[in-house]
Parts: structure tokens; sequence; C-alpha cells
């Protein structure tokens, strides 16, 4: 029995563990609340039957070089894009499911609400349907470049492979409150447990993809709180780590700076986020909060020890949350010719 397979067992057991835990985090937690947690089964990460790996090789067989090449050179040239690609594919399929509503450009659209406002990527996207629509015009879906790209770009800071189907076509609905769903970095562990319930995900689901902080950044102004005056003491949260806290009162000195949400490896998509967990130096109060969270704590340790289980299990849920609520029948959706606006009829 190879050692991998030891490891993802021993991840599966501490999954059981901690959807059983009797003593959460959360102070507002109910000891009577009901959780539905299921440990990943192959039966549950089955496809939409309309989905298909090969729903472009006839129409559009370049599509996915095409796609690879262009996130390959936007990274090259900037590789925080990267993170950039795979909050916006996060954002889309939260709030009306992976249908490329975030793309949409125009007045009280989801691109245009407060919870959007430090979204990027939008250029890449715009580049790549270019070219897209140059080889096969009116075939490939905004939606499906944007799952695609969040996948390769991934891939280019040496993160997993997963595969991804498609068919999905693009909504033509983007409300900006709509947004306020989702979730911004200051909620407990049980209102992200729910969200994540709410998109047919789990608590696995949540530790796992949390793990995307392994890359990315975001602005000083969203942790003042926790370095200065957290939950109104006129101190810092207690749990940061005082060389790291010392280390971001240096770093944001001024709220318009970014800082790396792995202090450690920012430009390598590994499993040092579940590692700086465990050290107190988890930038965003709700990375912070799985460690000490016993719902969550043993999965963090688990995919702190393994990084090919992480990996592994990175895909899979990737792979689950890029199908919510695809839109496939013939009137549910449209193969936008620009992804910023709906189609003229």
């Amino acid at each position: 029995m190879s050692n991998s397979y030891l490891r993802f067992l021993l991840v599966l057991v501490l999954y059981i563990i901690s959807a059983n835990s009797a003593q959460p985090y959360d102070e507002n937690y109910d000891n009577n609340a009901e959780f539905t947690l299921q440990v990943p089964t192959l039966d549950e990460t089955n496809l939409d039957n309309l989905l298909s790996f090969g729903y472009y090789r006839k129409s559009c067989p370049q599509f996915e070089s095409i796609l690879q090449n262009k996130v390959k050179e936007w990274i090259k040239e900037d590789y925080t894009l990267a993170a950039s690609l795979l909050r916006l594919h996060f954002h889309d399929c939260s709030i009306r499911g992976c249908d490329g509503s975030i793309l949409l450009k125009h007045e009280a659209s989801e691109r245009t609400a407060q919870a959007s406002k430090t979204l990027r990527g939008y250029e890449v996207i715009d580049d790549i349907k270019a070219e897209i629509e140059k080889q096969c015009p009116k075939t490939v879906s905004c939606a499906d470049i944007l799952t695609t790209a969040a996948r390769d770009a991934t891939v280019e800071l040496g993160g997993p492979y997963w595969a991804v189907p498609y068919g999905r076509k693009d909504g033509t609905i983007s409300i900006d409150s709509e947004t306020e769903i989702i979730p911004q970095g200051h909620e407990n562990v049980t209102s992200l447990i729910e969200f994540f319930q709410s998109k047919g995900l789990n608590v696995f689901d949540l530790v796992v993809l949390s793990g995307a902080h392994t890359i990315g950044r975001t602005s000083c102004d969203s942790i003042q709180y926790r370095l200065y005056n957290y939950k109104g003491t006129g101190k810092p949260d207690p749990s940061i780590d005082p060389k790291y806290l010392n280390f971001l009162k240096r770093k944001c000195r001024w709220a318009s700076e970014y800082v790396d949400l792995d202090a450690t490896t920012p430009k390598k998509f590994d499993q040092m986020y579940y590692i700086n967990l465990k050290k107190k130096m988890g930038l965003l109060s709700t990375d912070q909060l799985l460690y000490s969270d016993q719902r969550t704590s043993p999965l963090v340790s688990a995919m702190a020890s393994a990084s090919s289980v992480f990996e592994h299990q990175f895909a899979v849920s990737m792979s689950k949350f890029g199908v919510i609520d695809v839109l496939t029948g013939e009137d549910e959706g449209e193969i936008r010719t620009n992804c910023n606006f709906v189609n003229a009829y």
C-alpha cells in the first residue's frame, strides 16, 4: 500500500472526526444544529450529462491550446493574475452558478458591486475570447473560458491539473445585490460551512478550496481591524503570531498597500498555506479560524503534512465547484460573442 494512499485514508478519517466534533470554535454555534457532511466519493463527482470533455473536439479543437498559451503569456507578465483568475471564477460560480455572469459589464451588474471592486483578470478573459472568436466564432462560451482559465492559471504556478468538462452556456442576468452572499474574510466558520453547503459542497471542500490562498494577495485595508482594533478592543487579534504581526504592521503602513496571503511562498501553489495556519500566520480571519475550529482543524493539519493529498483533493473539489448550477439547455443561456455584454438579437 503506497504512502500517498495511506495519507489519503488518514485525511478521510480526520474528515469524519472533524464532521462529528462536539465542541466547535464559533461562539454562536448551535450544538443542536445539524450539518450534512459527507466524505466525497466518486459518485459525488459525476458531471452533468449535458457537459462533455469532448464538447469542442469538432467545433473548436484549438480552444484549449489558445487558452493555455494566452494564460501563460499573461501570467508570465504578471504572476498575480493567476490568483485573480481563480478568484474571478469563485465569484462567478458563487452567485448564479458558473455562467460567466460576473463578466457582464452594465449598470448594477455583479461586476459593479462593492464585493467585486477588487476583482481582476477581466482583460485576460477578453483577450482569450477575442482570439477564439477569430478561430471559432460563436462557439465557445465565456463561462467555459473562465472555468478553464482558472485551471490553467493554477497549473502555471505549480498547482494540480484537473479535467474540465465543457458545454456551459453564458447567463444573461447579473445583479449587483446578489454578490452580498459571497464571503469577505470576516465570517465565522459556521457561516462558511453553510455557504459551501448551499452550493452542494461540504466542509472538506471548504478547507481544501481555502488552500487557494496559497497564492494571491489582499489589500491592507481589509486586515487593519486585525492589526489594531480586533472586535473593538483597541488591540491586535491575539491569534496572530507576534513576529508576523510586526511584519504586517510594517508592511501595511498604508491601507492602500497589498500584502500576500501566503507570506512564505507567495508565487508557488503549494500546501504552505496550511503550514502557515499552524504557525498562526493566516492573513484573513476566516483563514486562521479554520485551524482553531474543531470541525476544520484536523483537515488543516492533514493538508499541511501531505502536499500530494492537498493537490489531489484540490483538483477534485475544483471539479465539483466548476459545475455548480451550470446552464446547458438551449433555452437556458447563450454563447456570448463578447464576454462583457449579452448578445444583441
